[in-house]
């Protein structure tokens, strides 16, 4: 089954070789849940750490509602814990043990009433890795420009 992603993180194709990719779950409260489900949150820049076995997410803002209770206190830039196996965390600590290895986090996705991440190993890409990337493009296309005139 193909996972429909309400939020996606673009830049990570464009800025990390991808290694894994694996799914995890979420402990939110319940005003975050109704800010997933209007897409008021934003997933850019943020990233895994793992501290004492269990694994956080940072810099995965959620924006409250103003219809929600004003006795609340809201913090959008809440540490979230993340739900998964613990060998699934071993397989994960043993990636960032590596030197330049990172967790960051590609989407979110509704399973079935449920909010999950897609996290991904990546390693960062040099400058001179995007042009060679950019010039394969661009060659790609010349080719099929080319073949579509000879024919």
């Amino acid at each position: 089954m193909e996972k429909k992603f309400f939020i996606f993180n673009k830049k990570v194709y464009n800025n990390f070789f991808l290694k894994e990719r694996i799914d995890a779950g979420l402990i939110l409260k319940g005003w975050e849940v109704k800010s997933l489900r209007l897409n008021k949150v934003t997933i850019i820049n943020s990233y895994v750490t793992i501290y004492n076995k269990k694994i956080y997410v940072y810099n995965l803002n959620i924006s409250p509602l103003k219809t929600v209770c004003n006795h609340i206190k809201f913090n959008s830039k809440r540490i979230k814990e993340l739900l998964l196996k613990k060998k699934e965390i071993e397989f994960l600590q043993n990636y960032i043990n590596n030197k330049g290895f990172t967790i960051v986090v590609i989407g979110l996705f509704w399973k079935k009433s449920w909010c999950k991440i897609n996290l991904a190993v990546v390693k960062g890409k040099k400058k001179y890795d995007k042009r060679n990337i950019l010039k394969k493009k661009i060659w790609n296309i010349k080719k099929v420009r080319l073949l579509k005139k000879s024919i």
